[in-house]
């Protein structure tokens, strides 16, 4: 029996990881600068702070490393509050899950403010019991601590608590804690699909699947 559903909510409800792509792009055309082709895949190990000192020396832009990060905030928050739009099939996901009396939180690495403005304008946040974020837990998600504090508040234990996660680390990390896991396809998110759907419980590429695959598979587990 499910009991508890604790979502990612990048690339799982939220059609957002493609702005991770094109962020310091995107920057770098708002202060008139050209950036070079496959930028996306530099920054992407870097932390805001070491793309920000990247943009400032490669492309001469003179700034302060604060000032960079500050102005790739904007661009971020503006992205969340006004722009990003839910995936194709959240809110009868989540609909679904409410009929069948099952406690909704979330746990995400973005900030709250950002996450709760995106979801409010797209008409999710109700669906919602509580928002845990790994800022606020002080711990990344290679340690299942935010999804046992999403389980405690729910009062579900992992063996009767899905996590829906496009990433496969993250995945990995609510599947070795004995969550039942639930891997989510994001175009523009975990480059190894393959492991992903290998290591999920339940392996969707469109979120209206679940709807069709509930039922066998509860049966099947």
């Amino acid at each position: 029996m499910i009991k508890g559903a604790i979502f990612d909510i990048d690339g799982v409800l939220l059609d957002s990881m493609g702005i991770w792509d094109d962020l310091g792009a995107r920057y770098l055309q708002s202060i008139g600068k050209i950036p070079e082709e496959g930028l996306n895949k530099i920054l992407f190990s870097m932390s805001m702070e070491q793309g920000a000192d990247y943009l400032n020396e490669h492309y001469s832009l003179n700034k302060q490393t604060d000032e960079i990060v500050k102005g790739i905030g904007g661009m971020l928050e503006t992205f969340y509050f006004d722009e990003v739009l839910s995936k194709s099939g959240s809110k009868e996901l989540l609909e679904f899950l409410k009929e069948k009396n099952i406690k909704i939180t979330a746990a995400t690495s973005s900030p709250r403010e950002h996450v709760e403005k995106a979801l409010s304008r797209n008409g999710l946040i109700g669906f919602f019991d509580k928002i845990f974020t790994t800022s606020e837990v002080g711990i990344s998600k290679h340690s299942p601590d935010i999804y046992d504090l999403a389980a405690d508040f729910m009062g579900t234990k992992p063996e009767e608590t899905f996590v829906l996660e496009d990433s496969l680390y993250a995945l990995k990390t609510a599947k070795n804690a004995g969550y039942v896991s639930i891997g989510i396809f994001d175009s523009k998110g975990e480059s190894n699909q393959d492991e992903l759907s290998k290591t999920a419980d339940l392996y969707l590429t469109d979120l209206k699947d679940f709807l069709k695959y509930y039922e066998q598979f509860l049966i099947n587990t």
